[in-house]
């Protein structure tokens, strides 16, 4: 089926009660073994390029300092690459921009192929994130694309997204932005933390996204509340990355009982980045480790160099710049990038695998009521 908007995936998630998971993607390979995942398990899927991933995907490997035109290419290759997979696929799949910074770089996604955009306005004031989330609005609504807002600060670091400090969202504040705004879904702040540093046993507070959902059936309101930071960060990678060499540091999760708990208040999507790319750099890590002739690799050997002078790092982007063309477009020239592009396939599919089940989302596929993006323009006009 084609590509389809977040809204009726999140739609299945609030009436059934199931947590849907939303991974960061940042090469053709995660791209592919994230849609492959859910099919095995046939669930719904939604993939993120986060906006300084549109900017990696552009080709500029320093990703923070990626131009708007970095951007503009790199989202239409996710999207390419997502279409590969994703168009003739038995499920539903969604791609999403997670943090686009601002409207530019939400235009630049939809323009791109993204099905659905976040603008992250929650370092505004709130009458300047209604503003610049309602403009967003404006246009994705349009083209079929659904938009997901945000509304508190999260701490931690993510790309460009970080923070010393947590602002709670205010669930009264967050019915008057889905009511001036017509977000489909909202990012709150209730307790988690970007990266990969969230502190030992985490509490969530729970009662944020029961009041936010309580006072949106009150109002008659319709939309997915999102869990941003929630990375379990599983201490066995950890544990196994620092066996290898490896200098992680407070490394931290959030727990799945956390999670699991949290859906049950309410919250209908959870965002995972932090895993994957553990998981990804801990299966290069030992490729190296077993297969020291491939240090010497004419095509992958850089990488075991960028792994060993960067051993505080676990964000693959760091490590694979040497095979561009691959990460951007898929293409395996020899035996032994296939190898590393295993790696990437394999690292993905055991974390994304392992929380389709316990999130709840496995077998839930036909609970979707698919419309195309034709279908949900015509669906916004009406509203």
């Amino acid at each position: 089926m084609a590509l389809v908007s977040l809204k009726p995936v999140l739609d299945a998630a609030v009436k059934y009660g199931y947590g849907q998971g939303a991974f960061n993607v940042n090469a053709v390979a995660q791209a592919k073994a994230v849609i492959e995942v859910h099919e095995m398990f046939r669930s719904p899927a939604i993939l993120q390029g986060a906006d300084l991933a549109n900017g990696f995907m552009g080709g500029c490997t320093d990703f923070v300092n990626a131009t708007l035109e970095d951007k503009k290419r790199g989202a239409k290759r996710i999207a390419d690459a997502v279409k590969k997979y994703g168009e003739n696929s038995t499920i539903p799949v969604v791609l999403h921009l997670d943090h686009g910074r601002d409207f530019d770089s939400c235009k630049a996604a939809i323009d791109g192929g993204y099905t659905s955009v976040m603008i992250d306005g929650s370092s505004l004031s709130f009458d300047e994130n209604v503003e610049l989330t309602r403009e967003v609005v404006k246009y994705a609504h349009r083209e079929g694309v659904s938009v997901e807002g945000e509304l508190g600060v999260l701490a931690g670091v993510e790309d460009h997204v970080f923070s010393d400090n947590s602002t709670y969202t205010n669930p009264m504040k967050s019915i008057e932005f889905f009511k001036k705004t017509g977000v489909d879904a909202l990012a709150i702040s209730y307790g988690t933390m970007h990266g990969a540093s969230k502190g030992k046993n985490v509490k969530l507070r729970r009662q944020i996204p029961i009041a936010i959902r309580e006072c949106m059936n009150h109002e008659g309101i319709e939309g997915g509340l999102v869990s941003h930071g929630s990375s379990t960060v599983p201490d066995y990678i950890v544990e196994e990355i620092n066996a290898m060499g490896g200098h992680l540091k407070n490394a931290y999760g959030i727990s799945i009982v956390e999670l699991k708990e949290a859906i049950s208040c309410g919250i209908n999507k959870i965002n995972v980045d932090t895993d994957i790319r553990l998981a990804v750099t801990r299966n290069m890590k030992e490729l190296f480790r077993d297969h020291e002739e491939l240090r010497r690799s004419d095509s992958i050997g850089e990488i075991y160099h960028l792994l060993e002078a960067n051993k505080d790092k676990f964000d693959p982007r760091v490590f694979l710049p040497p095979i561009m063309d691959t990460v951007m477009f898929g293409q395996i020239p020899d035996e032994d990038t296939a190898k590393i592009v295993s790696c990437v396939e394999r690292g993905v599919k055991e974390v994304v695998g392992t929380l389709i089940v316990q999130f709840g989302s496995y077998g839930k596929a036909p609970f979707v009521d698919v419309k195309t993006l034709e279908e949900m323009k015509e669906f916004y006009k009406r509203k």
